[in-house]
């Protein structure tokens, strides 16, 4: 069963400078994640779509691959991931490369670890699910959220104001590491999240989106508690 790493990453970052290269523990952070994949033992092709030859060097000397530069089309801020997977895939389509799963790796996702992304395939394909996901749990009830409206907050579900948490539905996020995907439904659907999507929880410290400065920091902090 032949399964693709993919790790999409732009140069391009506002609010942190090069982020997907910026260090982390000393090395680019998308090091780590290229190291996770390659510990994994489970793909056949771990490669990095960028729009950056910066990048493409880091990438290639970390060991993954790049058989090609983004297009520009791609490369953009309103691209989305999928349009980025279905040109992953087109490419080694023409090369007579055929991939039944891909998954696909947020190159900040530094705290991912071999034994979630050997765990999340395992669900994957024992569970013949589209796609699935790592998952953190919300760690406040979201039923009593609050929304602004001129200046003041309003609750956005009063009827769950005197509810105990306990009886409260749990709701999860996604953790921002990795997706893995049936590359027939996603073709077929041309998205990941579907109505057949699984997922593996993970604890907090085991996972950190990274969008903010403070986001880095928390990613540091959650990096020393794991270790």
């Amino acid at each position: 069963m032949a399964n693709i790493c993919i790790i999409p990453a732009r140069i391009g970052s506002k609010r942190i400078p090069k982020k997907n290269i910026k260090l982390f523990n000393g090395k680019p952070i998308i090091s780590h994640v290229i190291k996770a994949a390659i510990s994994s033992n489970i793909f056949d092709e771990i490669m990095v779509s960028t729009d950056s030859s910066e990048i493409a060097e880091i990438a290639k000397k970390y060991g993954a691959k790049v058989p090609f530069l983004r297009s520009k089309g791609n490369a953009n801020d309103f691209a989305i991931l999928a349009d980025v997977l279905f040109e992953v895939l087109n490419v080694y389509k023409k090369e007579g490369k055929i991939f039944e799963n891909i998954c696909c790796f947020l190159p900040t996702a530094a705290l991912i670890t071999p034994n979630k992304i050997i765990e999340a395939y395992n669900s994957h394909i024992n569970g013949n699910y589209s796609s699935v996901v790592p998952v953190l749990r919300f760690s406040y009830p979201i039923q009593r959220a609050f929304y602004q409206v001129d200046g003041l907050i309003k609750l956005k579900e009063e009827q769950h104001i005197k509810s105990r948490s306990q009886d409260l539905e749990i709701f999860y996020h996604d953790s921002g590491q990795f997706y893995w995907i049936n590359t027939n439904d996603f073709l077929l659907q041309k998205k990941i999240f579907t109505n057949n999507t699984g997922f593996i929880e993970l604890k907090e410290y085991e996972a950190q989106d990274v969008d903010t400065p403070e986001d880095w920091v928390m990613l540091e902090l959650k990096d020393k508690i794991k270790n």
